[in-house]
């Protein structure tokens, strides 16, 4: 087992990434306060992890209330978010209580986003199931919901005790949700870390295989790198927006399709190679390095045909993404392979940007 610590003083948390952890009960002990742990999950996970959880919290002596949820991005609602806080009211759950978010990136958002707010504030626990959210969703407490004029534009910055990322629940992803899951994966070397592009790039077939020495080091680079940005800003207000790369354009992709329809990290492979397409044409980017960093993302089977919305749909979407600021828009760019850097753009270049791109 590998311990990363993601340090944020007083909110300082471990990151524990490894093989056969999910059922591990000293890993949830000394993060648990009272007598009462809820289990939020959805139905594709439950039948496979709940029960392993619920034993290792009642060995620990927790009475364990599970609440299952529908599984989807398009459940990421207030109205499915209301059924977490049934489940704990149902159970009389005190400040004590400590939620378990047990899935993948929309489980974690909602449960530390109902964590956030239940009682003003409980303890809870990420457990993520899926290759996207080990390595990014489940680490910085980002928490949310969808509202349908902009993804996760309703939430609160609120971190988790824990992070447990068990990586053999990897083993029952669907291709595509491994491949989504890759596209964070690709970000985090195309952002801050030029040996670790150049790592993915070679190890194309070892990760579309889901080979396990692959993917715990994907996993370990992506947490650490992941780590170090939100040690040095915890609330976005600067560093960390370089995160979102490729985020406003696959944001935009996710709200014009209807969520649901792409995949988090399919968004974000397609809106990358936009995003790379915007700083060659500001001249921060070569076109060789777009080019290659297109292909890296195709090699893992991601999309990069953006979807027919129209310009003017694209430029609306992309004006309520949480990175505008003043009426602008701060798109994160590509300053080389491996480094980043964040800025307000003209229209006309993001225009052309969609024009090159076909998009309708």
């Amino acid at each position: 087992m590998n311990t990363l610590q993601l340090n944020l003083g007083e909110r300082s948390y471990p990151i524990h990434i490894g093989s056969n952890l999910i059922g591990q009960a000293e890993l949830y002990k000394k993060h648990l306060k009272g007598q009462l742990t809820a289990v939020v999950t959805n139905e594709t996970v439950a039948p496979l992890y709940a029960q392993s959880v619920i034993q290792a919290l009642e060995s620990l002596g927790q009475k364990v209330k599970l609440i299952v949820l529908p599984d989807g991005e398009e459940f990421k609602t207030w109205e499915v978010l209301q059924k977490i806080f049934d489940g704990l009211l149902e159970s009389s759950a005190d400040r004590k209580a400590t939620l378990v978010a047990l899935g993948g990136g929309v489980i974690g958002d909602m449960t530390g986003f109902a964590a956030a707010c239940y009682m003003r504030g409980i303890r809870f626990i990420q457990v993520p199931t899926t290759l996207l959210s080990q390595v990014d969703s489940s680490v910085g407490g980002k928490t949310g919901i969808n509202h349908p004029l902009g993804k996760n534009m309703i939430g609160a910055f609120y971190q988790p005790q824990a992070v447990i990322a068990d990586l053999n629940t990897l083993k029952t992803l669907p291709a595509e949700e491994l491949a989504a899951g890759l596209a964070e994966v690709i970000k985090h070397g195309a952002i801050a870390d030029s040996n670790f592009l150049d790592w993915i790039e070679k190890n194309q077939t070892a990760l579309n295989a889901c080979d396990p020495t692959a993917m715990e080091f994907a996993v370990k680079r992506s947490c650490e790198i992941k780590s170090q940005v939100v040690a040095q800003d915890e609330k976005e207000g600067g560093i960390r927006a370089i995160l979102n790369f490729g985020h406003t354009f696959g944001h935009a992709i996710e709200a014009g399709m209807g969520y649901g329809e792409w995949l988090h990290g399919q968004a974000v492979g397609c809106g990358m190679v936009m995003a790379a397409d915007l700083s060659v044409r500001l001249g921060l980017l070569k076109q060789d390095e777009a080019l290659r960093l297109k292909k890296i993302i195709e090699a893992l089977h991601l999309p990069t045909v953006p979807p027919q919305l129209g310009v003017a749909r694209y430029m609306e979407l992309m004006s309520v993404d949480k990175k505008a600021e003043g009426g602008e828009v701060r798109y994160i760019l590509l300053d080389g392979l491996g480094r980043s850097k964040i800025q307000a753009v003209e229209d006309r270049y993001v225009i052309e940007t969609l024009q090159a791109m076909n998009v309708g």
